[in-house]
């Protein structure tokens, strides 16, 4: 079987690998560079927890499937690439505000079997949470990767298994014939292949609107460098409407929404809202000075869940949509998709792409 994958981020990247290992004839066409889209735009958190806590059942289980599954495959990457990819299991805390925050959030911990801390204990775990907060739920076994040099090593890892990878390939119409897709068009040339992915993220929408109505939504973020000799706080930390994540030295601070198009302009508002949240959360961090602010396009669906399967095109299919967990759904997507391409698995009813008429 010839496929050809249209997006070079992690779910293009990730279905590629598995497709390439069963065997499968695979071309990955990315309009820019490999992973350097929303991949690396996102902080990398792996929030099986703090992402879901109001989530449809389908991805709350599905994202519990691919967090099962991350420590194996960040391994399997690294092995294929020879890359690190900045794995790491540092637990997350989820702040209440309040007492109703506080009960919502044990609601959730008793839901999920996970456990609630006192404010001591925050504060034990989480030094620098010095503002006031009525304790947090913790999730100690979500984790972290560096997005940027996941995005690298899938790359690397899937040319390695013998994918083939073309850059700077932006396809302009996917052709039909009788009613299938045959043929992704670039302005290097037609590729063709028995079976098409769409894994384009924000893009898809505008190659295939009427199969993938995706919308980009912006997302800004900053980072902060602590004074010298200021420790980074050790986990993932949610509260005062921001998360920070601590990567390289830095800790990143994200992220605002906003549906403005294909736009990626900075605003100083959003720089100014992110600073506001974080200096709520960690009260130190005042004297931390901003060293980066960027924004990424997250795909979203009209119904905020994933598109994962055929569309109503034959040969054509679907990877996107996967919004604000395209790092923590990358390993079963990988599976998943790769899974149904190759006939050994049905399209998750709430994901499959033909739901949306």
């Amino acid at each position: 079987m010839k496929v050809v994958i249209i997006g070079g981020g992690v779910a293009g990247l990730g279905v590629g690998l598995r497709l390439v290992q069963a065997g499968a004839e695979v071309i990955v066409l990315e309009r820019a560079q490999p992973g350097g889209g929303a991949t690396a735009a996102a902080a990398g958190m792996i929030a099986v927890t703090a992402e879901l806590l109001d989530a449809h059942a389908a991805e709350i289980e599905f994202a519990r499937n691919s967090n099962a599954l991350w420590p194996d495959f960040a391994k399997e990457v690294e092995a294929l690439s020879g890359q690190k990819v900045g794995f790491a299991a540092r637990g997350a805390m989820i702040l209440a505000a309040d007492a109703a925050g506080h009960a919502r959030l044990s609601r959730k911990a008793t839901e999920s079997g996970l456990s609630m801390l006192d404010e001591a204990a925050v504060r034990a775990l989480a030094p620098l949470v010095t503002g006031p907060q009525a304790g947090a739920l913790w999730s100690p076994a979500e984790a972290v990767v560096d997005a940027k040099a996941l995005g690298v090593a899938l790359a690397i890892a899937f040319e390695k298994a013998g994918g083939k990878l073309v850059t700077n390939a932006e396809v302009g119409r996917i052709e039909r014939k009788g009613g299938r897709a045959v043929t992704a068009h670039t302005a290097a040339g037609p590729y063709h292949a028995d079976v098409f992915l769409l894994a384009a993220g924000a893009w898809s929408g505008l190659l295939e609107s009427s199969i993938a109505p995706i919308t980009p939504v912006k997302g800004e973020m900053i980072a902060l460098a602590p004074p010298k000799g200021q420790a980074l706080p050790e986990q993932v930390i949610w509260g005062h409407g921001v998360y920070v994540v601590p990567r390289g030295g830095r800790l990143l601070v994200g992220a605002t929404m906003n549906v403005a198009g294909f736009d990626t302009g900075l605003t100083q508002e959003a720089a100014r809202g992110l600073r506001a949240g974080v200096e709520a959360l960690l009260p130190a961090t005042r004297d931390w000075k901003t060293m980066d602010h960027w924004a990424g396009l997250r795909p979203r669906a009209p119904d905020g869940l994933p598109l994962l399967g055929p569309t109503r095109v034959d040969g054509l299919w679907l990877a996107g949509g996967q919004f604000r967990n395209g790092i923590l759904f990358a390993p079963a997507i990988a599976q998943a998709v790769a899974d149904q391409l190759l006939g050994k698995a049905n399209p998750i009813p709430a994901f499959d792409p033909r739901r949306l008429k």
